[in-house]
């Protein structure tokens, strides 16, 4: 069974930056698409930001297009996501998740992932 962990979660001031990594286990990178998302309490889990395999397409959402980078180490099977210029509105629970097979038209959609990680918190303080 893959495994997914996140790390990097942390307190930070408004504008600062944060480097969120996602560790794939028992499995190789190369076969999935991986992306991150974030929750808050009382709202639907949001797509920020996905890289669909080694050559797939890029999806950042409205909100994470010019300040958060999504990149692949495939030799150290980790997905980073680099965050800057952070918002209040950006707090939440960051998760990454794995999917194969994801249509480069549907990657926002949580439904297509069968892999999820615990989560990693995010909180950006006025």
């Amino acid at each position: 069974q893959v495994q997914l962990v996140e790390s990097g979660g942390a307190l930070v001031q408004s504008g600062g930056s944060l480097r969120l990594s996602c560790v794939l286990s028992r499995s190789s990178l190369h076969y999935y698409g991986i992306g991150w998302f974030r929750t808050v309490p009382g709202k639907e889990r949001q797509a920020v930001a996905v890289a669909n395999n080694d050559a797939g397409a890029i999806y950042y959402s409205t909100s994470a297009k010019g300040r958060f980078t999504i990149s692949r180490d495939t030799a150290k099977n980790t997905v980073y996501l680099q965050m800057n210029n952070l918002k209040p509105e950006d707090t939440a629970v960051y998760f990454c998740a794995a999917g194969i097979g994801l249509p480069d038209d549907d990657l926002s959609n949580p439904v297509r992932y069968d892999y999820w990680g615990q989560g990693t918190q995010v909180t950006v303080s006025a």
